[in-house]
């Protein structure tokens, strides 16, 4: 991860929020690295103001406690201080950086687990509903969407393959019928297997398109979406 943001020229002196979804081990261990990456700044004096975690209540101690049992406490001994805990309930609204986030809780039997609606200052709005397929309860926050972000395991024909279902996640054919519903015109795909990198956008393309009129993306590290 910090290869990749420093391969995108995304210094961490300009990240200041940071929003955690779940406890899943590809969902929070970068977080340690965060933290101390952006602590050692700090303690050089090449970091301006303070960093933002918004995540559920669980996550607190979750991350606090992984931080503390893998770096030494000249990193962590900004928590609370420089690097702030905001704790985000069910259809809680925060403005950061002048666009209006709405967190839910998306009701994840697995592992508890929040997303979120963001309306821009400029009246896009970009839902996110987790690492799990879209729940009809959570209707009311995506209803309307510009965007939607939603992952796919995989393309339908593979599912017998990479058994999306019984790792609760959906195929491409799943989230393109969805957004199709839900009347969604830009759709983005992501949290895929990653075995046939070189052909995967030209197959969940090929597969989406047959259920999804609006524009599909399927983005590959360092793309840019300009919502």
């Amino acid at each position: 991860m910090l290869s990749q943001l420093d391969k995108a020229s995304i210094p961490l002196e300009k990240i200041h929020h940071i929003f955690v979804t779940h406890a899943h081990n590809d969902h929070i261990l970068g977080m340690v690295w965060m933290i101390r990456m952006i602590a050692t700044s700090m303690n050089k004096g090449t970091y301006d103001g303070t960093l933002t975690i918004y995540c559920h209540e669980e996550l607190v101690d979750t991350i606090k406690t992984l931080t503390k049992l893998t770096v030494g406490k000249k990193f962590y001994k900004h928590f609370d201080e420089r690097i702030l805990f905001h704790v985000v309930a069910h259809s809680d609204t925060v403005t950061i950086l002048e666009d209006s986030f709405t967190f839910f809780d998306i009701g994840s039997t697995k592992e508890k687990q929040f997303g979120f609606t963001c309306l821009m200052d400029h009246g896009t709005k970009v839902s996110f509903p987790g690492d799990e397929p879209y729940r009809e309860s959570l209707y009311e926050f995506v209803k309307g969407s510009d965007w939607l972000l939603h992952e796919a395991f995989c393309v339908y024909d593979e599912r017998d393959i990479f058994k999306p279902y019984e790792k609760h996640h959906s195929t491409v054919k799943d989230a393109c019928e969805l957004a199709q519903t839900l009347h969604i015109p830009n759709l983005v795909l992501w949290h895929t297997e990653d075995k046939d990198m070189k052909h995967r956008q030209g197959k969940y393309l090929a597969e989406g398109k047959q259920y999804y009129d609006g524009k599909l993306y399927i983005p590959e590290d360092f793309d840019v979406l300009k919502f």
